[in-house]
């Protein structure tokens, strides 16, 4: 294995002696000021939350929340049980019965205890699995991929302070590397790319290798929603679409600040292409990433934009006064409570962008049509198309230049 960057240069063994939060996270030394970003940094690791990483954690958990916490949060789990049913029974039935009662407590916030199977549920990816007896373990076992090389190399830089994670050759990094080289053998055509390791990761810290396999399957392959795989095909063309579609959202919504960036020549492929290839599981407080996958996987992408636009929205009056460089470095650095999951969703929520995100599709579609019609448009709209997807790559290759 490429021993380039790997986490601590640790081989299996007993648990690190830096002492971790409840979550799984090592917590960062006091003091420690890493590339004058220590301050969001630090409050992004106290903040982490997983659920699956070990079984020890999953019934702590599960006990935490029924025994230890209020009586409101018993009621809540309870409720989601109800939903459920015995294994997700119940749970198709009832969401045809209470669609807005499910759509209500989904916004809410789905009991950790229950994340996992829920994520499955209202993935499609419970489905897939059971029509696919042994395919997972086939593609593992049997088959080979021509991006091994390229996932060992970037395994030990996803999630590196969870202790899932930590060991080199460890159980986290052998699941992570298990799942992503299987789907780099199931879908050839996509194979790999880095920042799809935050998703297997995030999904590995709340269900087995082969849901966590399936999953990302439903959601690549377009299970439930629209299909994700254009986000990780050659030359990046769903998050190219997705970049021109939030840039014309920011002028529309806040058009004072969407004046300023153009100004300040500053666009979305500078600040937004990871909040849509690694659907804010990359440089967001976990608890935020959990609850915007928790609405994501019902309602589809469009909470993206929805969140993107939300944290635009809080930070709006300081934004429009900031140069280029300061831009740049707020995005990186947004406040403590604009990322408070009970405040920036309910934000969100008041963007009503389905209607006007087709349009815009439609309407990049016939651009890129255009462009390949017109020599004129060849010379200037694909260029622009071209920088947008180096800065889209650089966006990915940027991942192996900080720690989570």
């Amino acid at each position: 294995m490429d021993k380039k960057k790997a986490v601590d240069d640790t081989e299996p063994g007993p648990a690190p002696s830096r002492p971790v939060d409840r979550f799984g996270f090592i917590k960062p030394e006091q003091g420690t000021s890493p590339d004058g970003i220590s301050k969001s940094k630090s409050i992004h690791e106290r903040e982490r939350e997983s659920g699956y990483w070990l079984t020890v954690h999953y019934f702590t958990n599960l006990t935490a929340d029924i025994f230890l916490g209020n009586h409101r949060d018993g009621r809540r789990i309870k409720k989601w049980r109800k939903m459920i049913g015995v294994g997700g029974s119940d749970w198709k039935h009832y969401v045809r019965r209470n669609p807005h009662v499910v759509k209500r407590r989904i916004r809410k916030g789905i009991p950790d205890c229950l994340r996992g199977l829920v994520w499955q549920l209202i993935s499609g990816s419970r489905d897939l699995l059971l029509m696919n007896p042994g395919v997972y373990e086939t593609l593992v076992i049997y088959e080979t991929s021509a991006s091994e090389l390229e996932i060992i190399r970037d395994i030990s830089r996803t999630f590196p302070s969870h202790i899932f994670f930590q060991q080199r050759h460890g159980p986290g990094q052998r699941s992570l590397y298990n799942v992503l080289k299987a789907y780099s053998v199931y879908d050839r055509d996509v194979g790999y790319v880095q920042g799809m390791g935050f998703l297997a990761g995030l999904l590995l810290l709340y269900m087995s290798e082969e849901d966590a396999f399936w999953l990302l399957v439903a959601l690549l392959k377009g299970a439930v929603h629209a299909p994700m795989e254009g986000l990780y095909q050659a030359g990046l063309p769903l998050v190219q679409q997705y970049l021109y579609q939030f840039e014309k959202l920011v002028l529309e919504q806040m058009p004072q600040l969407g004046q300023h960036f153009i100004e300040e020549m500053i666009n979305p492929s500078m600040y937004a292409s990871q909040w849509f290839i690694t659907v804010f599981s990359y440089s967001f407080p976990f608890h935020l990433t959990l609850r915007v996958w928790d609405v994501f996987l019902y309602e589809g992408i469009k909470v993206v934009f929805q969140v993107g636009l939300a944290l635009l929205r809080f930070c709006h009056d300081e934004l429009v006064k900031l140069p280029f460089e300061k831009l740049l470095h707020a995005f990186r650095n947004f406040p403590e409570e604009a990322t408070d999951p009970d405040v920036l969703l309910p934000i969100a929520f008041t963007f009503k962008v389905s209607g006007r995100l087709e349009e815009l599709e439609k309407e990049y579609q016939k651009k890129l049509e255009g462009s390949n019609a017109s020599t004129s448009t060849k010379r200037s709209h694909p260029l622009k198309l071209k920088t947008m997807s180096r800065i889209g790559s650089r966006a990915l290759s940027n991942f192996t230049n900080s720690e989570k």
